[in-house]
């Protein structure tokens, strides 16, 4: 295998995404335009950006190690996401936006109290460091075995790249590189598919090598108990986690909040077969990997297939996946703790300057613990074992009771810290402590549905025995006097002066956020061309892919040019998402 040419690709579109971060070092003038694109983000950007998201090496690694071991489930389980994304846009995404709050935390704080605010901002931080540093990981072995380069220099190398442009261009720069690097793994995989079945003879020869259950819709562990399980887990998680509300509250408008939800649900229907077809084929090609070793069927048909540059071109969209998966993370607890804990708490008459230094300061020491904890992966068996454990603790128990408080008005902070307390402590006790000192360990589909269980029916008992005593929470009521005082203020003719200034700077920010996108599409088709006049193997395919490349940069392009002002629409998206 020739590393060079592989090695030429991933540091070109690196420093290409370096410098994307780069361009928008100057664009946030405040926490509202660093954080939250100045809520005026293309509700179409906003959606790719939340698909992109949602990837990480860590889709290739574990749910390919899924796909190698099982077959059609991996695919199966993943469909849940487009369920739980089409609950959001019906119910959950517009409630966020209506909510005028610039992070979930925030509207935490406003709904719940300041002691709930505290609990969560600790566990969400946490939780987000340990998920976000294990799957830098994968990425890092994949790179690190595929160039033959050290595996822990490489995970640091990564990680402080993967640092580097989120702390310096905020939101925007997130987003931009989420949209090029969904180009570039969708260029990949449509190249890697064609020659992976080309290999394997067909598809025929494919649906014949494979086990005879290969193609069920459950398999092994994974049961319909644990899909069902599965479908309210990522309602919460689409719905209510803290990294996706950003998604949802830097759009104008509920409506468009909506629609970031409907396009993720749209692309998570068709993607989940398009992306864990190549592993699948693998198995028919080499049915032999045992353990950890399944995690590594996305790379092992990669090398077999993908010439040259195409290998490096692979390599470098499961990178940036995983850079969008981790840096958005990282915007978000950065955002929580420069508007939360610093302004919040701290130093509440903090001048933008200031607060935009310590958003860029705390991304850093947020991401070199992610760095951190993606050396440990190894030593806490292997990525799947990670993500689902993770997921299955906490997922319910931080995610359900917030989701619960964007609709009732009856629960309250007690309520809410003991329904997390309690969540917690009964799924550590049995992921943790069972298995020790009862030599009993829960099946993945009920640790699944215990997780997500039981914060539910303790937020459905409160609600009826509160409803039941006809209470509400005075909680609610300070939160619906605040939501008035806010509209008010937003009413008073020095607010919307003050709004209609930020909105011609918006408009400037996000115009120019199109057109880099735009910009990079273009470099992206070149790229894609220069790759198809360099190998001979799938030279047709990446040379046609690369014309629809180009083809697409018209699209934000015309978007930034046609954009509608964003002045005359200053007052429709406070009014409504507060009086909503």
């Amino acid at each position: 295998m020739n590393t060079t040419i592989d090695t030429a690709v991933i540091v070109i579109f690196s420093a290409f995404v370096l410098g994307i971060g780069m361009l928008f070092a100057r664009t946030g003038r405040n926490l509202k335009s660093f954080f939250a694109g100045g809520e005026a983000v293309p509700w179409f950007i906003g959606g790719l950006s939340l698909f992109m998201s949602f990837f990480s090496a860590g889709t290739f690694v574990a749910w390919g190690s899924i796909a190698y071991k099982y077959g059609w489930v991996a695919i199966t389980i993943q469909w849940t996401m487009c369920i739980g994304a089409l609950v959001t846009g019906l119910y959950l995404a517009p409630r966020w936006k209506a909510a005028g709050a610039l992070t979930a935390a925030e509207f935490i704080r406003e709904r719940l109290g300041l002691t709930v605010q505290k609990v969560y901002i600790f566990i969400f931080t946490l939780v987000s460091v340990f998920i976000k540093g294990s799957v830098l990981y994968p990425v890092a072995k994949l790179v690190s075995s595929s160039l033959n380069l050290p595996l822990i220099p490489c995970t640091i190398g990564l990680g402080l790249f993967m640092i580097a442009y989120t702390a310096v261009g905020g939101l925007w720069a997130v987003m931009v590189t989420d949209i090029l690097q969904f180009v570039v793994l969708s260029a990949a995989v449509f190249i890697l598919l064609p020659l992976s079945l080309d290999r394997v003879g067909g598809f025929e020869g494919f649906t014949q090598a494979v086990p005879d259950d290969f193609f069920n819709l459950l398999n092994g562990e994974y049961t319909i108990g644990f899909v069902l399980a599965f479908v309210f887990y990522h309602i919460a998680y689409i719905g209510g986690n803290w990294t996706f509300v950003q998604r949802y509250t830097s759009v104008d408008s509920p409506k468009s909040a909506r629609k970031v939800a409907f396009l993720f649900a749209g692309l998570y229907l068709i993607s989940p077969i398009i992306w864990m077809m190549p592993p699948m084929i693998y198995k028919a090609i080499n049915p032999d990997l045992l353990g950890l070793d399944t995690e590594n069927a996305y790379l092992k048909i990669c090398q077999l297939v993908l010439p040259p540059g195409l290998l490096g071109l692979m390599l470098t969209g499961m990178y940036f996946s995983t850079s969008a998966s981790a840096n958005t993370a990282l915007n978000v607890v950065s955002a929580v703790f420069t508007n939360d804990i610093y302004k919040g708490l701290i130093n509440p008459n903090a001048s933008d300057k200031q607060l935009i230094r310590v958003a860029r300061g705390s991304s850093w020491v947020f991401g070199l613990g992610m760095i951190g904890i993606a050396l440990l992966v190894p030593a806490a068996g292997g990525i799947v074992e990670v993500v689902l454990s993770i997921s299955a603790i906490s997922g319910g128990p931080l995610l359900a009771p917030p989701l619960w408080a964007l609709f009732s008005k009856r629960l309250t902070s007690r309520a809410t810290l003991w329904i997390t307390g309690i969540g917690l402590v009964v799924n550590l006790f049995f992921k943790v402590l069972s298995p020790w000192l009862l030599d009993f360990k829960l099946t993945r589909a009920w640790e699944t549905a215990i997780g997500m269980g039981i914060p539910l029916l303790l937020l459905l008992g409160y609600e009826l025995w509160a409803r039941s005593r006809n209470l509400v929470a005075d909680e609610y009521y300070r939160y619906r006097v605040a939501r008035q005082q806010k509209m008010d203020e937003a009413q008073t003719a020095n607010a919307q002066t003050e709004l209609a200034a930020e909105a011609v700077e918006v408009r400037k920010q996000n115009r120019f956020g199109l057109q880099v996108i735009a910009g990079s599409l273009v470099f992206t088709a070149f790229m894609l061309f220069s790759l198809s006049l360099l190998t001979s193997t799938g030279a047709g395919i990446t040379a046609g892919i690369a014309g629809v490349v180009l083809v697409a940069a018209l699209i934000p392009w015309r978007a930034a040019g046609s954009a509608r002002p964003l002045e005359a629409s200053v007052d429709a998206p406070v009014n409504e998402r507060i009086t909503e």
